[in-house]
């Protein structure tokens, strides 16, 4: 008997993208049929049977929640976990919790293992890369057969499914204007690149901000970081020897960076400088000067993420499926990197 193969061997086989494959297997009219052909006769060569979601849901319940998140050194992710296992538990779930990377094959791949007859549904929180493709395929697929989504902080418009997300544009904003409110004057910001939907929101938020209180938006103040790796290095080069009084990063991260780089060169936080973050993790407590910070309320996020998916679960589907979006408010904790 030949053994078994996996979708990633059978892309990286023929030379193609894992989401080729995945597209190919289920007939998707994206996929020219030379190469459809080509990946179904490989794959049947190899005994490869894709998943099949419903009849898995149709056949068992696993009583198992699956929780994809992007990455796992932001302490908001690891609170939102939390929250997903003590709701889960309480209504007699289990959970599984896997992990992306940011990577769109490596989500993709979490997807079908999951999907696999181990668990009933997902929670998740999309890569940086699927974002930046576009790429939603998987994620209609599971839909599209009976398997229920909960998106969580990093969504997207283009799927239809129920959302847990926090007011990012209103966190900013809060963000900015407490320093404004504090005299300052030049404000930086550090954000992600802008296909990630948090950092488009908090950068929107905090040119609001400005704006409301008639600042000139300067673009030579805003800091755009596409690699986590290499986020300290770019954020040292950027702050270096700028005329500013106020930073505003989107992730404690960035915000702890910054109050290195700004020491580095000379300055005090906060009297020459005043930091805000975002998240409000365990490096923010315990960084000295511990660290302002917009709140994000993660435990509350995942108990409401999995509230919403078991009630899918428990439920029989209506025929015009209705869906919604919760929206967390955030709060401001202020701390020792912002002046009185």
């Amino acid at each position: 008997m030949r053994p078994k193969i996996t979708l990633k061997q059978i892309a990286k086989e023929l030379d193609v993208s894992i989401s080729t494959v995945s597209k190919a297997l289920r007939d998707s009219p994206e996929i020219g049929e030379d190469t459809k052909e080509k990946i179904k006769a490989f794959a049947k060569f190899y005994n490869y049977k894709p998943n099949n979601i419903a009849l898995s849901l149709k056949n068992r319940k696993t009583k198992t929640i699956g929780i994809i998140i992007p990455e796992i050194v932001h302490h908001f992710f690891t609170t939102v976990i939390s929250g997903v296992e003590k709701v889960a538990n309480e209504l007699g779930y289990n959970v599984l919790v896997c992990l992306s990377d940011n990577s769109f094959d490596k989500e993709v791949l979490n997807m079908e293992m999951l999907a696999n007859g181990s668990t009933d549904g997902f929670i998740m929180s999309l890569a940086k890369e699927t974002m930046q493709k576009g790429d939603y395929h998987h994620l209609v697929e599971a839909i599209n057969q009976g398997m229920p989504l909960v998106l969580f902080d990093r969504v997207i418009d283009e799927i239809t499914c129920d959302k847990v997300i926090i007011d990012d544009v209103n966190g900013a904003k809060k963000a900015v204007q407490h320093l404004i409110d504090i005299g300052c004057k030049k404000i930086a910001l550090i954000s992600t690149v802008d296909y990630v939907s948090v950092g488009k929101l908090r950068t929107k938020g905090y040119k609001t901000a400005l704006k409301d209180n008639f600042f000139n938006v300067d673009e030579s103040l805003i800091l755009k970081i596409e690699e986590m790796d290499e986020s300290e290095a770019e954020i040292e080069r950027f702050l270096k020897d700028k005329d500013i009084d106020g930073v505003f990063a989107v992730n404690e991260h960035f915000a702890i960076s910054a109050i290195k780089a700004i020491q580095e060169n000379g300055k005090k936080v906060p009297d020459d400088v005043s930091v805000i973050g975002f998240t409000d993790g365990e490096l923010s407590k315990r960084f000295i000067p511990s660290l302002t910070t917009v709140s994000q309320h993660g435990t509350r996020m995942g108990e409401e993420a999995a509230r919403m998916l078991i009630e899918k679960l428990e439920n029989t589907p209506a025929e015009d499926e209705k869906y919604k979006t919760i929206i967390v408010e955030t709060g401001l904790v202020t701390r020792n990197s912002t002046k009185s």
